[in-house]
This record gives structure tokens, sequence and C-alpha cells, in this order.
């Protein structure tokens, strides 16, 4: 060293010199420094073009595709609960009105209350003069809240279907709406409960000469509140078979409003098969708009043939009565409900019109059928022969010609029109209907 600094020399500090020299043994195992560490994402612009962490991870959507599954998956199951239920609902009710006593006995006084109050009224038979006179009966559906909306479509049916109905507001009726109510009217009441207070308020004021249908959820009407008010009333039961917050979670009303509107159909289409000839005739003359009348909308007179309006003979079933037993009125009334066409027919070939039908009272439904047949009956030699392939509208005006020009009745609405191809009668129609479709 001091020779070294005499010659002007300094010692060498740099790391080949502390390498060589000899280390402690104790530093010996202590491992070489680690390399670098890489540049962060951070620290460099250009590393996947400034993309974060986390957009370049792979779990991340697959987790989301996956949640959205199951909220699809979620939703459609409980769409299917909810149509699931209501299906359960009307299959019960259908089980109900299949097996149940009272449920049936109701349905049926309440077809006949309608029908009866809406059938057109005759005078006696032996007074008949053939013309028709149009009843004032009309079926006054109430209801509030989403009963209200039932009762509201309930009248859009029985109008389409020729039944007359209007809907009264219960708070209203107090006010005023009393007024729409005539004497020949059946009330229908729609209530889940049975004890809605606007229909409790009301019910006094209503006219207790006229028949009283309720639509509700009992069955059995001790249990009802609005029928301990007015005994007489007819039960209409649509029950649920579980409570709607046990369904859903939820009282909104849904398989309660299901299964009342469904009865409510029922009681509709049943009624208006017994008040006309033909449910698809007036629902079509009813309904000439939109897409269902389109469809309903029937060929111009001058296209349709009186074959194609005629009832084919084969389809008008015989009056069936035992050898032992004397026909009567009530019998032909039964037969005509059965008949699909409501004609009947004897055993002589003599016929027996819907329309003549229709005529029956109470008295005739005991009088035997040779009574009645004076103005009951058309014989074979009574028939108006038309043309089979004639069109409906000139076989209408040449029998209102021979109307015009007898004068004797025969041609009347309730005559009957023979339909013959080559001098056989293949079917039949009433010259009233004739002319409707003219």
């Amino acid at each position: 060293m001091v020779e070294q600094r005499q010659h002007g020399r300094t010692p060498v500090h740099n790391s080949e010199v502390y390498l060589l020299r000899q280390m402690p043994p104790t530093f010996s195992t202590i491992p070489p420094l680690s390399p670098p560490s890489p540049i962060t994402p951070a620290e460099d612009d250009d590393f996947c073009n400034g993309m974060p962490i986390e957009a370049l991870s792979l779990s991340q959507p697959a987790i989301a595709v996956a949640d959205e599954k199951l909220a699809v998956e979620e939703r459609l199951s409980n769409a299917v609960h909810v149509l699931s239920t209501e299906t359960t609902a009307l299959q019960n009710l259908t089980a109900l009105y299949s097996t149940d006593r009272l449920a049936r006995e109701g349905f049926n006084r309440a077809v006949e209350a309608i029908t009866r109050r809406n059938h057109p009224k005759y005078p006696h038979h032996q007074h008949h003069s053939h013309s028709r006179r149009a009843t004032d009966g009309k079926i006054v559906v109430i209801g509030v809240g989403k009963s209200g909306h039932i009762a509201k479509k309930l009248v859009a049916t029985f109008n389409s279907l020729a039944i007359q109905a209007v809907f009264l507001h219960p708070t209203e009726a107090l006010h005023g709406d009393l007024g729409q109510i005539g004497p020949r009217d059946t009330f229908l009441l729609i209530t889940f409960s049975g004890k809605t207070p606007e229909l409790l308020t009301l019910l006094p004021h209503l006219d207790k000469s006229l028949p009283l249908i309720l639509l509700t959820s009992h069955t059995r009407p001790e249990t009802c509140e609005l029928i301990k008010h007015r005994p007489d009333t007819i039960l209409l039961p649509a029950p649920i078979h579980e409570p709607e917050t046990k369904s859903f979670g939820v009282s909104a009303p849904t398989t309660s409003t299901t299964v009342a509107l469904t009865v409510g159909d029922a009681l509709a289409i049943v009624a208006s098969r017994e008040l006309h000839p033909s449910v698809a005739s007036v629902f079509a003359k009813n309904h000439p708009g939109g897409a269902i009348g389109a469809a309903l909308r029937k060929p111009s007179s001058s296209e349709k043939s009186a074959r194609e309006l005629a009832v084919r003979m084969e389809m008008i079933p015989l009056l069936d009565t035992p050898p032992e037993k004397t026909a009567t009125g009530a019998d032909v009334l039964r037969a005509g409900y059965a008949s699909p066409s409501g004609w009947v027919r004897l055993q002589t070939g003599d016929v027996i019109s819907p329309r003549r039908i229709r005529k029956l009272d109470s008295a005739d439904l005991v009088t035997g059928l040779e009574e009645l047949k004076g103005w009951l009956v058309t014989s074979k030699k009574e028939f108006v022969p038309v043309a089979a392939d004639s069109s409906v509208e000139k076989a209408a005006e040449w029998v209102l010609g021979m109307r015009v020009a007898l004068g004797d009745g025969q041609y009347e609405d309730n005559a009957i029109v023979a339909v013959m191809d080559r001098g056989e009668c293949v079917g039949l129609l009433e010259v009233g209907s004739l002319m409707e479709e003219a």
C-alpha cells in the first residue's frame, strides 16, 4: 500500500476486486440477487394497448351469461306456475259442476231465469196470431273493482249472443242509474267474497220480485253474507282451490277472476243456445266487424242457394214417445231442445218447426199433441215448394209474391218451405229464416 502511494497510485475500487476477495464462510450461502422486476402495465403505455387487466379476465363474461340464463329460467318458471295454477282451478271448477248437486241446481236455475224472461211472450195458443212480440227483459250485471271488469266483459258476450244485457255500477245505481232496471229484468251480481260493501248497500234497493243470480266463490248459501240478506238468491259458485296469496304471494285477483269469467261464459253460451235456433247466425249478425266478422261473413243471398240454407230431412229427429203414452206439448218441447236444428218430425212426415215450438206456453205443456196440431204441426201438404238450386234471393222474392197475392197465411214467417230436388224433398226451412237471409 505504502509503496503504491509512493508511486502515486491509489487502490482500485470496483466490483471485480470485491468478488475476488476471500469472503467469510458465513456469507458463502447467500443466494444471488433477483433479476429486476418487469415493467408494470402502468409504466408501459403499449402494454395490451392500454387495456385494463379486469377486461381481460375470462371468468366475468361467463358469470354474466350464467346469471342471465338463470333469470330467464326463473321468469319462465313463474309464468308456468301461474298458468298451471289457473288450469288447476278450472279443472276443479269443471269437477264441481259435473258432480256437485247445489252447483248444478244453481246453474240450471240461472239459465231458466234468463231464458224465461227473455223468451218472446205469446198469448195463449187458442188466441195465436202468429205474430211475435218482443220482450223487454234483459240481464243487469253488477260488480265493482275487478269483478266490475268481469261484469263488463260478460255484458259484451251476452249482447253479442243476442241476449240483451247492461252493466250497472253499484255506486252509480244509488245515484240514479236504478232507473234503467225494467220489470222483466234479471240481476247478475259478481263478488268473490260474497260480502262486497257496495253490493250489500245496493241490495235493499233492488226489486225483490226480479230474479237475482250471484256469481261468487261460495259453494254453499249458508256461508255467503249477501245470500243471508236475500235468501231467494240463485247461487252460481265460482270457487278457487287455494287462496291467491298462497299461490302467488299476493292477493291480486287472478285465479278468482279467471273462474268467474269462465262460469259467466258458460251461462251466456248455454242460455243463448236455448233462446236461439242458431247461435252462430245471431253472433255473425251482431259481429260484422273485425277479423271475426270477416271470417263469419256470409256469401250474398244471390250466391247462396236454398239447398245450402235448408235443414236436411235426415237431420230432423223423430218425436219418440212410448206407444201407451199420449204425446203432449212438454214432449215436443223436450224433443226440440234435444234436436241440433230445433226441428222435430212426426212418424207421419209432418214437422214442428223451431218458431212454433217457441210459441208453447205453460198451458200447452200439459195439452195433448192432437189438440195442439191445429197450429203447432205443419203437414206435408202445407209445405211451400222451392227449387233446391234457386238462390235465396229469388226464393224469397217468389214466396213474398205469393204472400201478397194469396194473403191466406200460408206464406207467413212460420210456414214451412220444402226444398225440392227432382221431385224429392231434400230439406226444410221456415219462411221467416228465408226472409232473414235474403
